[in-house]
This record gives C-alpha cells, sequence and structure tokens, in this order.
C-alpha cells in the first residue's frame, strides 16, 4: 500500500491532463488551456515525486541522499504558482498577464530558496516519509521546509477564497466548478496545516510523525480528485447539457418522423442512420429526414387548412408559437394523406390537389427547426390535428367510393 494513494491521485490527474490535451493541441495559443493543462501536470507530479518508491529511486539514482526532497518541494511550489495563475485568466481582466508574472515571479523566489536552502543544510540519513519531521530542527533544512509550506498555503488559501468568493457572483457549471475548486484547495490547505503542526510539534520536542505521515496524505489525496474536477466541470458541463439536450430533442422529435415514415421509407428520402455517432449527429440525421419530406410534400400543403387551424387554435391557446405549430402539424397529416393517395392514383381526377410540383402556396417558408419539436408535440396533443387527419381520411374515403 505504500505509495498507493500518491500514484491514484497522481494517474487521476494526469488523466484530465490527457482529457485537455486534443484541446490544447488545436488552440496552443490559448493561455488558459495552457495553464490548466501545466496545473494538471504539476498536481501530478507532486503525487508522483512524494510516493515513497518513487523518493527511494531517485535518492538511490541520484547518489544524493534525500535529493527527492527538495525535488518535491519545487513541484508542490510550481503547482501553487500555476494554481495561481489559473484563477487570474479563469477571472480575466485588464492586468491579466501582469498579475499571472508577479504569482510566477514570486514563487520563482520560493524555487530558488528550495534549492540554496537544500544546499546549505546537511541531510545525510535518507527519509521517505517523515523527512519534514525528522530534519525540523536541522539549520538551513528546516527553512526550506517552511518555505515550501508557508508557499503552497498561501497558495491554496488566495485560491479558495478566491474560487468560493467568486462562486457567488457566477451560476450554472461555472458556479459548480468553482464551489469543486475551492473545497479541494481548502483540502488541500489541510495539507500543509497538518505538515506545520508536526514540524512545529518537532521544533518542541513532540512526536506528530503520524499527522504528516497519514492525515497529510489523505488531504493533499482529497484535495487532488476535487481540484481536478473543479477544473473540469466548467469544460465538460456544457458538453454535457448540449448532449443531454440533443437527447432530449431527438426523442421528442419522433412523433413527427413517425408521421412521416412512410413517406420517407417509399420515396427513399432518409439519409442512412448514423451509427456510433454523437447525440448531436442524430439529431441532425432526424431533422434532415424531416425537412426532406416537408420539402417533397410542399405541393400537398393545404392554405385553407393552415389558416382555419391557426385562427381555431390561435383562440384556443393565446399563443402564437404554439398555434402556428399546431397549424403545420395539420397541414403536414393532411399532405401526408393526400400525397400517399396521389401516389397510389386514387385521386388523379380530384381537382381540390395542386398538381405534382407546383407549390402549395402555403406560407412562403418552411417551418424552421426550431418550430419541428411544437410540431412534433401537436401531432399528439392537439384535438385540431386529430381532426385534420378525420377530414383527410373522410375525404379519401369519398373519392375511393
Amino acid at each position: 500500500m505504500s505509495g498507493l494513494i500518491n500514484y491514484l491521485s497522481c494517474g487521476l490527474l494526469w488523466l484530465g491532463m490527457l482529457v485537455k490535451a486534443p484541446d490544447l493541441i488545436r488552440h496552443w495559443r490559448d493561455p488558459y488551456l495552457r495553464v490548466i493543462c501545466v496545473l494538471l501536470a504539476l498536481a501530478g507530479a507532486c503525487f508522483f515525486l512524494g510516493a515513497p518508491p518513487t523518493v527511494g529511486a531517485i535518492n538511490r539514482l541520484s547518489g544524493v541522499p534525500n535529493l527527492a526532497a527538495p525535488l518535491t518541494y519545487a513541484s508542490i511550489t510550481a503547482y501553487s504558482a500555476s494554481s495561481q495563475v489559473l484563477i487570474v485568466y479563469w477571472r480575466g481582466g485588464p492586468h491579466v498577464h501582469r498579475t499571472a508574472r508577479r504569482w510566477i515571479v514570486a514563487y520563482t523566489i520560493v524555487l530558488v530558496g528550495i534549492a540554496v536552502m537544500f544546499a546549505l543544510g546537511h541531510t545525510p540519513v535518507e527519509r521517505r516519509t517523515d523527512f519534514d519531521t525528522y530534519y525540523a530542527t536541522t539549520p538551513f533544512t528546516a527553512e526550506m521546509i517552511v518555505l515550501y509550506l508557508a508557499g503552497h498555503l498561501a497558495a491554496v488559501s488566495v485560491t479558495t477564497v478566491s474560487s468560493l468568493r467568486w462562486a457567488r457572483q457566477v451560476h450554472g457549471w461555472l458556479r459548480a466548478g468553482l464551489v469543486t475548486l475551492g473545497v479541494g484547495s481548502l483540502c488541500g490547505a489541510g495539507y500543509s496545516l497538518t505538515k506545520f503542526a508536526a514540524v512545529v510539534a518537532g521544533w518542541f520536542g513532540r512526536d506528530w510523525t503520524k499527522l504528516g505521515t497519514t492525515v497529510s496524505p489523505a488531504a493533499a489525496g482529497l484535495g487532488a480528485v476535487l481540484i481536478v474536477v473543479g477544473v473540469l466541470i466548467p469544460l465538460a458541463g456544457p458538453r454535457l447539457t448540449e448532449r443531454r439536450q440533443a437527447r432530449r430533442t431527438y426523442a421528442r422529435l419522433e412523433p413527427l418522423e413517425h408521421e412521416l415514415d412512410e413517406l420517407l421509407t417509399r420515396r427513399a428520402l432518409r439519409l442512412p442512420r448514423p451509427r456510433f455517432s454523437s447525440p448531436a449527429t442524430r439529431l441532425v440525421w432526424r431533422q434532415t429526414s424531416i425537412h426532406n419530406a416537408l420539402g417533397h410534400l410542399d405541393a400537398f400543403f393545404d392554405r385553407a387548412l393552415y389558416e382555419r387551424t391557426l385562427e381555431s387554435a390561435a383562440r384556443t391557446t393565446g399563443e402564437a408559437e404554439r398555434a402556428e405549430a399546431t397549424a403545420w402539424a395539420a397541414v403536414v397529416a393532411a399532405a401526408v394523406a393526400e400525397e400517399r393517395d396521389r401516389d397510389t392514383g386514387e385521386h388523379e381526377s380530384d381537382p381540390h390537389l395542386a398538381p405534382a410540383g407546383e407549390p402549395g402556396g402555403l406560407p412562403d417558408r418552411a417551418p424552421s427547426t426550431a418550430l419541428l419539436v411544437p410540431i412534433a408535440d401537436a401531432l399528439t396533443r392537439s384535438p385540431l390535428v386529430d381532426a385534420a387527419r378525420v377530414r383527410a381520411g373522410t375525404t379519401e374515403g369519398s373519392t375511393r367510393a
């Protein structure tokens, strides 16, 4: 189990980075995307470098006892800087680049301080899990430990406050992401605080090593999970909403496609059904099939029926869009019956039918894509549409007689 939490947290963070990599490749000039990927990469590196097996491998390969410690601290410091830069770019403003540079310069100084303090300190005994508490009283090394912990605590504290304060001003997926990011940063603060507590206890001769080797990694791991989720929510959330809306619209259009199904099949107007496609692609396929059928039915649209139904629906519902959709639904239902009858030769002598290929003269425009869903709803709910079907059936029966 040694290092398992570290490697799991690292894997999750680098997985998030891989999810964003395609966007970064397409928009590599976007500083916001660059910072997100750097943040996730550095956060994962913190856990990877801090895992006891990795610590042992670095120390053994380098030949320098505890070299893994300053490398881990440097990655934590760089991660702290990237989290601040992320918030800066996320919020935007007139001085974004200047503010980001200030954070980068400040944490670069911290990085230099870590390197200098480690070089001046003396750490001959390898400590893979309790370096902080073991060398808490060693000159220069203690200062290095305090420096990195202070830098991390400052970063996560500012991130927590900024995220939660900003979350009160926005809504939707951005708010959810900010709250999650803020809570994750708060857990990160728990890592710094428990480490600080264990180090300070060592200054007073107390042994609180367990606090730094058990509670701190758990807080850091939980914070990593929440941070990566918080960063990805505003990016993935809108896409999930679009997919959900596409699936819902696709399902609501089913009655209209069903009404046109026989025509679409008989006239070969339906495009091949896409397989293994996204909800948006399937929605476009269904909308295209419907528009193909409506275009074919144009010559059979009845203006008088449209106007009568529109007037009746307007009186009944009092809603212009719903009345228009109901009128279109009635006309489509009647046109489907008339076109089918014309195709079988039943109405060749009917003077009321417009000749094939001539415009039906209904509205000068076909129903818009936005109106297709209300039309589909009217086909199954409106008694005016049922009445139009009945009249169309009666006319068909009279002609056949």
